[in-house]
């Protein structure tokens, strides 16, 4: 692939961006590329996790300028226009961004289409497209709003600035900051240990915590417990507890 390089190693899936002429943007064969790649391991019980990478300079500095600079309104509707990323939004396996540098406009949007968020110290995050006289258009004032709250947000759509790995921890747009060399470290490992844990109760609490975000505290609770109870029909609790009450570890198979 030219836009990628994908390697797998057991459960784990690593996704690297890879156009560093234009610093990883993210362009329409880009996407392409990516679904291709991971429609197959989104559907193979023997991956238990994504992780979506750069390079140490910029995760991806957004989307791709030149590519749709010249086009029109109505070219933009009739091709729905980023579209297509919301299939990636959409994968049921778990997705780790581990950013190293940065990560504006579109950047900062797939990251935040990803579960977690891993990021080194000199990492910097934005959304920037005010200042192309457009506004984030892959969910930007979306999921940014939910992450961050309204306050913040608009500070950076309507300002256009930039936020630092630190600010972006402290208000909850990262999961984790770590020392720049330790980024892929660290998010392999968390891919592993969610790799280790039943995939159906991966994807349970994943539903669960998104359903968080869009439902009333009434309605998630009670998601939440239904899903709870769901989960007594699967081989992967059975073992799970069993093994927690004979002290051993639990050996899931995903059942």
């Amino acid at each position: 692939m030219d836009n990628l390089k994908i390697e797998r190693d057991g459960a784990v899936v690593t996704v690297r961006l890879h156009r560093p002429q234009v610093l990883n943007a993210l362009s329409g064969d880009l996407l392409a590329e990516l679904l291709e790649a991971l429609r197959p391991l989104d559907a193979d019980p023997e991956v238990g996790c994504f992780v979506v990478t750069g390079s140490e300079r910029v995760f991806a500095a957004g989307a791709d300028i030149k590519e749709m600079a010249g086009k029109t309104a109505a070219e933009m509707a009739a091709e729905d226009y980023f579209g297509a990323w919301e299939e990636f939004a959409s994968l049921r396996t778990p997705k780790i961004a581990a950013v190293g540098g940065y990560a504006l406009g579109g950047g900062c949007e797939l990251a935040m289409m990803c579960d977690l968020v891993i990021a080194g110290e000199s990492a910097v995050f934005g959304q920037p497209e005010i200042k192309l006289g457009v506004i984030p258009g892959i969910g930007g004032t979306q999921r940014l709003t939910r992450l961050v709250g309204r306050a913040k947000a608009m500070d950076l759509v309507l300002t256009g600035r930039t936020m630092d790995a630190r600010e972006a921890g402290g208000c909850g747009l990262v999961s984790r900051v770590v020392p720049d060399d330790r980024v892929l470290p660290e998010a392999l490992e968390a891919a592993a240990t969610i790799a280790s844990h039943g995939r159906a109760a991966v994807t349970a609490a994943r539903e669960c915590v998104d359903r968080a975000l869009e439902t009333g505290l009434r309605d998630g609770i009670l998601f939440e417990r239904r899903v709870f109870h769901a989960l007594f029909a699967t081989e992967d609790q059975k073992e799970g507890m069993s093994a927690f009450l004979e002290k051993r570890p639990p050996r899931f198979t995903g059942r």
